[in-house]
């Protein structure tokens, strides 16, 4: 599959899990079997941990269909770039989706809490990647504060996975990958997406 067309499936699946989300997912014992030989996922994800944003459900997808890598706020470090170096050059996935949420817990606790404050060192690390989103968002209206700050951080968390893995950056300048930027609604289920950056392999007629 080529980034756009995961993307369009993505949506399509998105759009049923909207509009009928007690369909069950598309699993059967004859695919499961089938998947023992091997993987070819569709699309990779990195999402927040959060239990309410399972992409697997969000997109209406079965097994073996997404790679999937969480952490709260979507935050980057080796082993998340790591893995998804794993997906595009190993499983040839050919889009990243980076996803955010609505109402974000990670990103709301690094909007809270001072930057002075500790809360551990594990926590103080999650907090100072989030912290240039909400630095970012600081002259927002405080009613749309938290979402402005959610979507900064979804383009930090997209941009640090290009420019951290020489792989992945390499993959997107030569057109074998693609990464979309992406915002989950909690209550009405749907998905938006911003522009994709896929970029045409050097050579290649456009």
């Amino acid at each position: 599959m080529t980034p756009m067309s995961s993307i369009g499936r993505l949506k399509d699946g998105n759009a049923t899990f909207v509009a009928h989300p007690e369909a069950a997912l598309p699993i059967t014992s004859e695919r499961r079997m089938e998947l023992a030989k091997g993987q070819t996922p569709f699309a990779s994800v990195l999402s927040c941990a959060d239990s309410r944003v399972p992409p697997e459900v969000v997109f209406h997808t079965g097994l073996g269909d997404l790679f999937v890598v969480r952490a709260a706020g979507q935050v980057t470090d080796r082993s998340v770039l790591a893995s998804l170096e794993y997906a595009a050059e190993h499983l040839h996935s050919p889009i990243i989706v980076i996803m955010g949420h609505e109402s974000c817990g990670a990103v709301k606790a690094a909007m809270d809490t001072p930057a002075t404050k500790s809360l551990g060192v594990n926590l103080d690390y999650l907090l100072k990647s989030i912290r240039p989103a909400v630095t970012a968002s600081a002259a927002e209206p405080e009613s749309s504060r938290l979402r402005v700050a959610i979507l900064k951080n979804v383009e930090d968390s997209l941009n640090d996975v290009v420019e951290g893995s020489p792989l992945l950056k390499k993959m997107l300048n030569d057109g074998e990958i693609g990464v979309v930027g992406a915002y989950y609604e909690l209550g009405s289920g749907r998905v938006h997406f911003s522009d994709a950056v896929i970029k045409t392999p050097a050579g290649a007629h456009k």
